[in-house]
């Protein structure tokens, strides 16, 4: 199987990079500055499975025709990608990676139905500079048809990807992306300090934050009749628990948990794009609570907060101090 991957971000990288050494025939697909530095010096990842340098021809467009496009940009990207590399896009299988729940129906538009895959990444990786990634933490791939029952294709691509990745077969893959908006709700976070996620949730204030807006947010779903389905290795049961446990019990697990991530410092996919100087996917992430709400004519104050904030941050590239987000949030105990 022919296979383009289009990103060469973080988890664009790692993917092409283990399926070449697991003896696929891939071409990654990045700008031109990412393009230089890996075909001069080659791909350069570190972390879970070590350090090693990998041998993957990289090109600004595709260049023909390919069995499985795997769409690797953030959400907000994915037309412009399409856009670029359309005139080889007329045949092959398209598999979307993406945070949040809206990719597929981006493509919906350029695509026959059973030409779209979907799939969840629960791996994690850090884009450093063009070359150089870190493989965070492993984890699940998760792959479903968005808009049609789960085929022996899908199967078959899982079979390709599974040489190098735990792939996972899902019958309700839509279910599951709506669980994982949840799993990336905190990513804002980090974004508004310019911080890891280790050195953000290591201040329990800021857990708290990220419990706030979580049970905002599963309201706003639950409103719109969406059911959460679980995924592998992580029940839905850890979230919904979350939202119904005491804010600083909740806190707590937020602390120890996201504190642990990583050997490696982690930053999450929407600091990661506002460190590059790129429009961020928090539009897609908490913003897709706001839409909701206001679709609903429902309030979502915290994460319209938190959507506008981070916002500021692109535009302005200057990061909140711990304090200042701590006083929008009226996380300060008042003073007696």
């Amino acid at each position: 199987m022919q296979i383009a991957v289009i990103g060469a971000g973080a988890i664009g990288g790692v993917v092409a990079a283990y399926l070449k050494k697991a003896g696929e025939d891939v071409v990654l697909i990045g700008r031109a500055d990412q393009v230089e530095a890996i075909n001069a010096k080659g791909l350069s990842i570190k972390g879970v499975r070590g350090p090693e340098t990998f041998k993957v021809q990289a090109l600004t467009r595709m260049d023909k025709a390919y069995d499985l496009v795997i769409f690797a940009t953030k959400t907000q990207d994915i037309e412009e990608a399409y856009i670029h590399n359309c005139e080889f896009l007329e045949t092959g299988l398209i598999l979307t990676t993406q945070n949040g729940v809206q990719a597929d129906n981006i493509l919906s538009g350029h695509f026959e139905r059973e030409r779209q895959i979907s799939s969840i990444v629960m791996f994690g990786a850090t884009y450093i500079q063009p070359g150089e990634i870190v493989f965070n933490f492993e984890g699940d791939w998760i792959i479903g048809r968005p808009l049609m029952p789960l085929d022996p294709t899908t199967h078959k691509v899982a079979e390709v990807l599974g040489k190098a990745f735990k792939m996972v077969p899902s019958t309700n893959i839509m279910g599951q992306k709506y669980l994982k908006l949840f799993v990336n709700f905190n990513n804002c976070i980090p974004a508004l300090i310019g911080k890891s996620m280790q050195e953000t949730f290591a201040d329990l204030d800021l857990c708290r934050l990220s419990i706030l807006l979580l049970k905002e947010g599963v309201g706003i779903v639950s409103q719109v009749n969406i059911e959460l389905e679980s995924m592998p290795n992580f029940p839905k049961e850890r979230i919904l628990g979350l939202v119904g446990m005491p804010l600083d019990q909740a806190a707590g697990i937020v602390n120890k948990t996201l504190t642990g991530l990583s050997k490696e410092p982690l930053y999450g996919s929407i600091l990661q794009s506002i460190l590059r100087g790129k429009e961020s996917e928090i539009d897609f992430i908490n913003g897709e609570v706001v839409h909701m709400a206001n679709n609903l004519k429902l309030n979502a104050p915290l994460n319209t907060k938190i959507v506008d904030m981070v916002h500021e941050v692109e535009r302005t590239h200057q990061y909140y101090s711990v304090e200042a987000v701590k006083k929008a949030f009226e996380l300060v105990p008042a003073k007696v």
